[in-house]
């Protein structure tokens, strides 16, 4: 027989390995009702910042105003 603390490890151990192979979220209960919900980690990669890096070269002051005989080229 293991210790409490073990089995529960283990337990949980297991259903987080099951959200992350089935990619399905998991309501955790406590008499019936539910008090939590586990769900799979976003996958890497998915992040928007930074994914076109390398890919976009920035030329020039992008912040700096632009000069009032360019304001006729923005319209």
């Amino acid at each position: 027989m293991c210790g409490q603390a073990f089995c529960v490890k283990a337990q949980c151990l297991r259903v987080m390995d099951q959200v992350q192979k089935t990619w399905e979220p998991l309501v955790i209960t406590k008499r019936g009702k539910p008090v939590a919900k586990l769900v799979p980690a976003d996958k890497a990669g998915t992040d928007i910042f930074g994914c076109l890096k390398g890919v976009v070269k920035i030329v020039g002051d992008i912040e700096a105003p632009l000069a009032p005989e360019d304001w006729e080229a923005v319209r």
